[in-house]
């Protein structure tokens, strides 16, 4: 999930679970209140509205005894003359935490509370001129520091004396019920609150710190090297892409540094391999030198062949350096390349003619077979293909060895490229070694006791231009029988009409 939706879920959930939890959670506990005080007040059916109105509440603890009165009051109203009477009536107000009192003629009848008659006295006189029974609406009434909910009966008594029953019940005994519920509601609105904020607080949180923890760990092991690791996350989040990248950021790291150590053993390796190709030339040039200084080559026969082989030596040294800058350039991209059209038939018949009276020399046969039409046509350099030519041809004369040498060029057409294989009947390549061939500075010959010589370096310059002309290029071999060289180059058709050269060539 992305961090953003989280950060709106988390504004979601903040707003709507608060409201449904406290809903739920005030009416468990307003419900739960509202029966304990319908438990201690002996009432039934305390709705949640008598919360705001606690006259709802008191009109219900005093009911069945207003009915009552009122019951005495239309059979008997000379009972409540009767301080018997009243005062099991304040008995049963008493248990509900109300009393009675009484007036006749607006004089104090009855006092069943703790005030005295003057505060009592205050009490609204009779109001019914009508001589009815009447209710009137429940009213409050304050004595000192105290507050009272009343609810006044007026009515007459026998002799048409004027009778006013008031039902007092005391604030401060309904209304810490209420307070109680208030403060408990507010008290779970607030945890409610809290735990979710927390909750969520928590939630996003740990999202968010076990990715940088791992991007932490990682940096730090990054820094001090360590590049054998894997950044592994299941999320699908703005940190969970972070960590994506930081992780192809460790494999190109940990590539480039295995690159770098590969560059840095190549480099040995070809400094080794250019020192004892260098030596061995040289040591030989101080040789032959030194025999022409201490006058060993005492005939012009020998002053000849001394000198024709320091010039031989210097050219295999002239060749190694040429063969080291032409890679260094190809490396990096600086080679220039002139792409013509070239015919294949006569360039390669060129090519042998060049090349066969070289090899005539060394004891080579030298067969060109072209198999592909005479008017066949590549876009190529001439120069550098040339070079892949030479080059090929002269890591093959080193392995024939001695014995009676032969190569073969072949030009086959495969369909929309041309097919080269340069075969030669030397002593094979190992199969393990195959693969590895084109590679910078390798040679099959590791332990480097022929005397072949060379820097490793001819095939891996023959594979770039080859993949620079567009083509692929690859060996197969049989240990003791010889090597065959294959490289495809595409061949040029020219454009129809309305067509461009990239349209046909590409």
């Amino acid at each position: 999930m992305k961090f953003r939706t989280k950060i709106k879920l988390s504004f979601i959930v903040l707003t709507i679970i608060p409201i449904l939890a406290m809903a739920m959670v005030l009416f468990y506990i307003g419900t739960s209140q509202l029966r304990s005080m319908e438990k201690k007040y002996g009432v039934d059916d305390i709705g949640i509205e008598s919360i705001s109105n606690p006259t709802r509440i008191y009109s219900k603890i005093t009911k069945d005894v207003h009915n009552e009165i009122l019951d005495i009051i239309g059979s008997d109203a000379g009972r409540l003359e009767n301080m018997e009477t009243l005062e099991q009536i304040n008995e049963k107000l008493e248990a509900k935490f109300s009393f009675l009192v009484v007036k006749r003629n607006g004089k104090i009848l009855f006092n069943g509370g703790d005030e005295n008659d003057e505060e009592i006295e205050k009490l609204p006189d009779y109001q019914d001129e009508s001589g009815l029974v009447s209710e009137n609406v429940v009213s409050s009434y304050i004595y000192g520091d105290y507050k009272y909910l009343i609810k006044q009966i007026d009515f007459m008594f026998p002799g048409e004396k004027k009778g006013s029953i008031y039902l007092m019940t005391g604030l401060d005994e309904i209304v810490p019920q209420i307070k109680k519920l208030c403060l408990q509601m507010l008290l779970s609105v607030i945890a409610v609150v809290l735990l979710t904020a927390m909750l969520l607080t928590v939630w996003i949180y740990q999202s968010m710190m076990r990715p940088i923890r791992r991007l932490t760990e990682a940096t730090q092991r990054i820094a001090e090297g360590d590049l054998d690791f894997t950044i592994e996350t299941d999320d699908r989040d703005e940190f969970g892409e972070l960590c994506g990248d930081f992780e192809i950021m460790r494999k190109r790291l940990k590539d480039s540094a295995e690159d770098r150590v590969r560059d840095e053993e190549e480099s040995k390796e070809l400094i080794s391999n250019i020192s004892h190709d260098l030596k061995t030339p040289i040591t030989a040039i101080k040789g032959y030198v030194e025999g022409i200084m201490d006058g060993v080559a005492d005939t012009p026969e020998k002053m000849e062949r001394y000198i024709k082989t320091i010039y031989n030596k210097a050219n295999d040294m002239d060749k190694l350096i040429g063969e080291l800058t032409v890679y260094s350039k190809i490396d990096t991209n600086r080679i220039p390349y002139n792409f013509a059209k070239v015919n294949v038939d006569e360039y390669f018949s060129d090519c042998v003619d060049e090349i066969s009276i070289e090899l005539e020399a060394k004891n080579i046969r030298l067969n060109y077979f072209n198999y592909a039409d005479k008017d066949t046509v590549i876009i190529a350099d001439v120069e550098q293909m040339k070079r892949v030519i030479n080059n090929i041809i002269s890591n093959s004369v080193k392995y024939i060895g001695n014995k009676q040498g032969a190569l073969n060029i072949r030009i086959n057409d495969d369909n929309d490229f041309i097919h080269v294989e340069i075969e030669d009947n030397g002593k094979g390549i190992d199969a393990k070694d195959i693969p590895y061939i084109f590679d910078r500075f390798y040679r099959t010959d590791a332990s480097r006791n022929s005397n072949q010589g060379g820097s490793g370096i001819g095939l891996s310059i023959v594979k770039k231009i080859i993949e620079v002309h567009g083509g692929k290029i690859w060996a197969t071999s049989k240990p003791d029988t010889g090597t065959t060289m294959h490289f495809i180059i595409r061949k040029y058709i020219e454009p129809e009409a309305g067509k461009s050269e990239q349209d046909i060539n590409h």
